[in-house]
């Protein structure tokens, strides 16, 4: 396929054959292909177009940026791994975090590019010396751990910032969104998160038309009356321009804030290239530093001019899965229409409008599903957390992470929540590791087959005399 921008027609171009597949290197008739770019879109436009507007970034260059990461992405691998690179949500603590140390908007965008960078390499060093490489450095128990409290950690932003602006519409977007992840099929259960900005969206018009003004805190710590929906900037927008620029800036606090979501990433771009080689039955570990080094570009590239990190997505994958195209031509459809989104200034304006409340409701269910993605891990890996090597490392660095504590090292600088947790699951597993004794140390290595316990490595161990401890 060369770049991997050539495609062969599927059968007729209309759609599969029964019990086929698109494959990444065919495609439908142009038309179709174009529609299914705009699904893939729509799917990810949820968590993509939330990511930024909780990050204070904007969103026009968001979608815009995600759409030339794509292309990166796509060039990168050659057209073997189908995804689509949207917004990361793994950085919304590290944005709170941030500003909570008084940062600014391009020191959040700064960080973020030095993680970028950091997930290039790293993509790199699996080219060179494969996968192991990654396993023995973050096992499962480890990833799951910095992925848990990175999403848990979020918990306070939703309770103090967002649920308290509007209470009653949080509470009914919760349970909407909640219902549309349950009861939902197919497709529409792939796009849950935008079914339930819509309905609360719906329900802050018709409170303000029902109930007028409410008093309650917006973006301040006085409460004040304001309008729940305030579209007025909308009105003011342009249909098409550029969407705002700025330069990233460099703060070391910042950066050591950042890093542990190189983790979770990693975690994310292994997930995704397995997911899909199980999938297209085209196996791509070989792809797996590839894609890694591709979305740290995707990263760079978007931080360097003021976006948010970008990553592959899940909500992608159902979308393939539910439609049986794997069409990389359907990305690059989808890529094409994120530019175009972000060139429509009116289009980030209705984003950036989204009620406090409404963001209340919804990320409620986000960050907790973000925070037990680290626990599926676990369960995927059969991590067994009565082990004291996994536990207790595990154990201090979540509610270190969670509960944001610190730990000053001088007076201008001090480690806490995110930052220390990771530090402390890291170097806590592989201290304690060194240290333990044999039998603790059995687990077999990520996305290998099976794992020993804790006790039935224990009953195995040899004692002095030779005989087996029963």
């Amino acid at each position: 396929m060369g770049l991997g921008v050539g495609w062969k027609l599927h059968g007729d171009g209309r759609v599969p054959a029964p019990g086929a597949v698109v494959g990444p290197d065919e495609r439908l008739s142009w038309p179709r292909t174009a529609g299914l770019g705009a699904q893939h879109v729509v799917a990810m436009f949820g968590a993509s177009f939330v990511a930024p507007v909780l990050m204070g970034l904007d969103p026009n260059l968001a979608i815009m940026m995600s759409g030339f990461a794509t292309m990166i992405f796509l060039l990168a691998t050659r057209g073997r791994v189908p995804s689509y690179l949207g917004c990361s949500l793994s950085f919304v603590g590290v944005a709170a975090a941030i500003k909570a140390q008084g940062g600014g908007i391009a020191t959040i965008t700064g960080a973020i590019l030095v993680v970028g960078v950091v997930l290039f390499l790293s993509g790199l060093v699996v080219q060179k010396f494969g996968a192991r490489v990654i396993h023995a450095t973050m096992p499962p128990v480890v990833t799951g751990a910095v992925v848990m409290l990175i999403g848990f950690n979020l918990a306070p932003v939703t309770a103090s910032v967002y649920w308290p602006q509007d209470q009653w519409t949080a509470l009914l977007t919760m349970l909407f969104t909640g219902l549309a992840v349950v009861v939902l099929r197919g497709f529409w259960s792939r796009i849950a998160i935008f079914l339930g900005l819509a309905f609360g969206y719906g329900v802050s018009w018709l409170f303000d038309l029902g109930f007028g003004r409410i008093h309650s805190v917006q973006g301040g710590t006085e409460a004040v009356d304001h309008w729940r929906l305030d579209l007025s900037g909308v009105a003011d927008a342009a249909w098409f321009g550029l969407p705002s620029f700025h330069a990233p800036a460099f703060e070391l606090p910042a950066i050591l804030v950042a890093l542990p979501v190189v983790i979770a990433l990693i975690a994310e771009n292994a997930g995704h290239v397995k997911a899909v080689g199980e999938m297209t039955g085209d196996p791509l570990d070989d792809q797996l530093g590839t894609a890694i080094a591709a979305d740290g570009a995707g990263t760079v590239l978007s931080t360097a001019v003021g976006g948010p990190a970008t990553t592959t997505y899940a909500e992608n994958i159902g979308v393939m899965a539910a439609s049986r195209v794997y069409s990389t031509a359907a990305y690059w459809a989808a890529a094409l229409f994120a530019l175009l989104f972000g060139l429509c200034p009116k289009f980030g304006a209705v984003v950036a409008a989204i009620p406090g409340g409404v963001l209340g409701g919804i990320t409620v269910i986000l960050y907790g599903m973000i925070g037990l993605l680290g626990a599926q891990i676990w369960v995927h890996n059969k991590v067994d957390l009565r082990n004291p090597l996994n536990l207790v490392p595990v154990a201090a660095g979540v509610v270190i992470g969670v509960g944001g504590v610190g730990l000053r090292i001088t007076d201008d600088f001090e480690l806490n929540g995110i930052a220390l947790g990771t530090l402390v699951v890291l170097s806590g597993y592989h201290v304690l590791r060194a240290l333990a004794p044999a039998h603790m140390k059995a687990e077999e290595p990520l996305l290998d087959e099976g794992t020993t316990s804790y006790d039935d490595a224990a009953r195995e161990e040899p004692d002095v005399t030779g005989t087996t401890v029963e």
